[in-house]
């Protein structure tokens, strides 16, 4: 039977490839197409948006593991596009990659029913895009339901997982290149490659021991962090839970 923390631990890597996936998918290719953004224009205009609008020392500070000169460059060449668009649109590729990728699903409404008690409960302190995310109203069919609750529990513990980060006193490039990431909408990756992704100048300094154990130690952290949102769920929910993200994901 699974306890909070170790559903925590347990549904990271679907939540995060399932809640994320849209970010870097057809669907919102086909925003930036139509409306002629930049794919990260859109990312962060999209995703950020439910901060309003505002300066772009603002989206850094919750887009903590990107460059500020590359968040700010995206999010004002973004601003052709008012906020409350972008997210709207942002939302619709979540819903619109969801139905395509696990529409044939069956236990969709089972995972969303199971998570929004999760999404409602949690505190927000710490994780303003959570909270932001937490505010759109979600959609009625079940695997856009299931997807968006995915995104929005996965901002959670994003934010948490910065917090753990800084409180390390790990800069956020150490901790992206000091461990392999398998939260991501690419499955299992090295901390070189998305630190390249993220478009972080070369070339990366190699993690010494030092920084690899504290980076170890954020992980655990950000689980423990994480924990107390799933003790909405008694343990039998907890494990159907965690075996219907297996199963979703692996299918």
């Amino acid at each position: 039977m699974a306890d909070p923390r170790t559903t925590a631990a347990r549904v990271k890597a679907p939540i995060g490839q399932y809640g994320g996936g849209f970010m870097v998918s057809r669907e919102a290719k086909a925003v930036c197409e139509e409306h002629g953004l930049g794919a990260r224009e859109f990312y962060f205009r999209g995703r950020c948006g439910v901060l309003g609008e505002c300066e772009p020392d603002v989206v850094t500070s919750v887009a903590v593991f990107f460059p500020a000169a590359h968040v700010e460059e995206s999010w004002l060449g973004g601003r052709k596009m008012p906020v409350e668009q972008a997210v709207e649109l942002y939302a619709r590729a979540c819903h619109e990659w969801g139905r395509r990728k696990i529409g044939h699903f069956d236990g969709c409404a089972r995972i969303a029913e199971l998570l929004e008690p999760v999404v409602r409960d949690a505190p927000v302190a710490g994780a303003p895009l959570f909270a932001g995310w937490r505010a759109v109203p979600l959609p009625d069919d079940p695997p856009a339901r299931a997807t968006q609750l995915m995104h929005v529990l996965r901002e959670l513990r994003g934010a948490l997982h910065a917090n753990a980060v800084i409180a390390a006193g790990l800069t956020p490039l150490e901790a992206t290149l000091a461990a392999g990431h398998d939260a991501t909408p690419f499955g299992q990756v090295t901390g070189e490659a998305i630190a390249k992704f993220f478009l972080w100048p070369e070339p990366y300094p190699q993690p010494s021991p030092a920084v690899v154990s504290r980076r170890a130690e954020v992980e655990e952290a950000t689980d423990d962090l994480l924990a107390p949102v799933f003790s909405v769920l008694n343990d039998a929910e907890s494990d159907e839970l965690i075996e219907l993200l297996r199963f979703g994901h692996a299918h």
